[in-house]
């Protein structure tokens, strides 16, 4: 199994964190981590594993100055 890196969801790109999840309910417990630190979460399954894949909520856009 070789998962993509990266996923479009809603125009969004979102992050694979690296691992596999052999059920929802392992992934589950992670999954509310990383939405308790601010990131959006999607849980996929693929071929009977699960994935998450991340991307942090932007807060606030910052120009600098020139």
């Amino acid at each position: 199994m070789s998962p993509n890196l990266s996923l479009i969801c809603d125009g969004k790109k979102f992050m694979w964190d690296g691992s596999l999840y052999a059920s929802r309910e392992e992934a589950s417990p992670l999954e509310a981590a990383y939405q308790k630190d601010n990131f959006e979460v999607h849980v996929i399954e693929e071929e009977g594993k699960f994935l998450i894949y991340t991307r942090r909520f932007v807060k606030e856009v910052v120009v600098a100055a020139q």
